[in-house]
């Protein structure tokens, strides 16, 4: 009896060494600790020069992806090194080589607001203002980045003269400013196709008034002299005509603004009194 309970109690020892060793061997194949949470490893410390040469390297290779990643770990292991800035600027420049335009612009942005008198900031504000501008769409849609894109290289033309970014800066403007003009020809001669002839002219004024340096300029004057002859705006649509022959004698637009006038017995000329003739004085 004595002996049977022996048994027994042996048997059950054994079978308990066994199925403490069995859960040992899983827990460590599985890196699962019996005795509490796994021990998080440490992240290697690396010098910030290390790290930002290693970005500039794979930014080089183009690999772009890879020296994001370093860059961030370069922020996040020492945030307050000189390195910290430039890898910052070199996270905009990663983004805007990329494509990532309104990441490119929200990096901008933090720089900006983090080194506002940092030697850098043309650099800056030319990749911002870049980045607005490879933004805009056809003249059919939302025209908002085209205004950004022109105040951000304003900012910069006005801030900073001499930076050697302002001459691509400005032909970025002229040509932000020709889409702009553009959207209010488009929307002008939807409402002028729909006889909405006042809605248009309110169109076309604003090109007139604010967009006269660029090519849509001609067009307006002549959509102008067309809704003020449907209107009987006579001098209107004469000082129009006048102004759009003055400045540009060989258009096409003018000459179809003559024609318009000449099949009313009417000749261009400046007319005193209006706001176009208003504006050519101005």
């Amino acid at each position: 009896m004595i002996a049977g309970v022996k048994a027994g109690v042996a048997r059950t020892l054994i079978q308990s060494v066994f199925v403490i060793a069995l859960a040992l061997g899983l827990a460590g194949c599985s890196g699962f600790n019996l005795f509490g949470p796994p021990k998080i490893k440490e992240e290697e410390i690396i010098p910030p020069e290390t790290l930002y040469q290693t970005a500039l390297t794979d930014i080089d290779r183009k690999f772009y992806s890879n020296a994001l990643d370093t860059l961030l770990k370069l922020e996040r292991q020492h945030p307050y090194s000189e390195y910290a800035e430039k890898a910052k600027l070199m996270t905009v420049y990663i983004n805007f080589r990329r494509g990532k335009f309104p990441e490119a612009v929200l990096g901008a942005d933090r720089y900006l607001a983090l080194y506002p008198t940092s030697q850098e900031v043309p650099y800056i504000l030319y990749l911002k203002g870049t980045s607005y501008f490879f933004q805009i769409k056809d003249i059919t849609r939302d025209q908002q980045v085209a205004s950004d894109a022109i105040d951000t290289l304003n900012l910069l033309v006005s801030s900073f003269p001499d930076s050697k970014y302002v001459e691509d800066a400005r032909e970025s403007i002229r040509t932000a400013r020709d889409q702009l003009a553009g959207k209010e020809m488009s929307v002008g001669r939807y409402y002028q196709g729909n006889g909405q002839h006042l809605a248009a002219i309110n169109r076309f004024r604003v090109v007139v008034e604010k967009y006269q340096t660029t090519t849509q300029i001609e067009e307006a004057l002549f959509r102008l002299t067309e809704s003020y002859l449907v209107l009987g705006l006579v001098s209107e649509a004469r000082t129009a005509a006048a102004i759009l022959g003055h400045n540009y004698p060989t258009s096409e637009w003018y000459k179809s603004a003559y024609e318009q006038l000449q099949k009313q017995g009417l000749t261009p000329e400046i007319v005193s009194g209006n706001w176009i003739a208003e504006s050519a004085q101005g």
